[in-house]
């Protein structure tokens, strides 16, 4: 996948932070908040304030981590408030492209060709992975955050009337909610996909079917995952189910079972899709095409698989991309 170094591009592979045979996520490098004013962030960090049409997220429609900030944005009815761009889909030796051949949109506030290209405007002296959701600040023409569970929280600065996705008193179940599923469920599926010994892909694909269980349990009493109502939790999970059968059930090894083989997942997923909001942000030609085209250390040829037949497929903007 390729990183900078000191602000230059280096190419590489996307299992090269499989350490030991054990694949490790990198940190995010850009950690400021927003916040109504621009006080400082819950944890100190530098604030700006939210005010409509200053910031700009730069997304990967394939990426879960990007699609959980596309959802958000959506339920608060950010569209006129935060603009997006979207990157091509197929990520290779230039890492994230602003190509528009397969449903990229370009860049429209500065005309870059590559992603990184952004990262260097912000920080010349930048040293690390270059990923998305990028949130930009259009006044001050640099990088507030490029870390998705940061993102997530800040929207609600501009939400006004919306919904209250992490609630007061259940930010303890949803962090302990969160903290399970992220290590296990959302990086599960990379640890276990990006794995280059037996001994670490198994390491990380037990643990993933184990939370999966659990979560299935969970479910089968209850709608959401905390409460009575749909939370930060539930879109932190769904962004990695509403992929799971069409790519990291065979293209990351995960195949122990689908999530359509749980019958409370399978619903589940079906209940965050009935909302159009979300669906519209599930763009199945954009995930399938960047897993199976641009891992080709791990899919040499680059073929893109015509299924599965997903049930709900026909409800999202990218359409069934099945044969018939």
């Amino acid at each position: 996948m390729g990183r900078m170094i000191d602000g230059a591009w280096h190419a590489g592979k996307v299992t090269e932070d499989s350490k030991g045979g054990a694949f490790e996520r990198q940190d995010a490098g850009f950690r400021d908040w927003l916040t109504p004013v621009g006080s400082p962030g819950q944890d100190g960090q530098p604030g700006h304030p939210a005010t409509p049409g200053r910031y700009h997220l730069y997304v990967s429609y394939a990426c879960p981590w990007a699609h959980r900030t596309l959802i958000v944005r959506a339920l608060y009815g950010l569209d006129d408030a935060i603009g997006v761009s979207v990157v091509d889909p197929v990520m290779l030796d230039n890492g994230w492209t602003f190509g528009t051949s397969r449903g990229g949109s370009g860049d429209p506030l500065h005309d870059a060709e590559f992603l990184w290209q952004l990262y260097a405007r912000a920080r010349p002296d930048y040293s690390g992975k270059v990923t998305v959701p990028v949130l930009w600040d259009r006044e001050t023409d640099t990088i507030v955050s490029n870390e998705s569970a940061d993102i997530l929280r800040m929207l609600a600065a501009f939400a006004g009337s919306g919904p209250d996705l992490y609630p007061q008193a259940q930010r303890q179940q949803i962090d302990e909610v969160n903290a399970r599923v992220y290590d296990t469920v959302n990086n599960g599926v990379y640890k276990a996909g990006f794995a280059t010994t037996q001994d670490a892909y198994e390491a990380a694909v037990r643990p993933l079917f184990e939370s999966l269980d659990w979560l299935e349990e969970r479910l089968s009493g209850s709608d959401w995952l905390v409460g009575e109502a749909m939370t930060e939790a539930d879109i932190r999970l769904f962004t990695t189910l509403v992929r799971f059968d069409a790519v990291y059930h065979f293209h990351f090894k995960c195949n122990v079972r689908r999530i359509s083989d749980y019958p409370a997942l399978d619903a589940y997923v079906a209940r965050m899709l009935a909302d159009p909001r979300i669906a519209a942000t599930v763009h199945l030609d954009h995930i399938k095409t960047h897993y199976y085209a641009s891992h080709r250390d791990l899919n040499p040829c680059g073929i893109v698989p015509v299924g599965p037949a997903l049930p709900w497929a026909h409800l999202t903007a990218g359409g069934d991309q099945t044969l018939t």
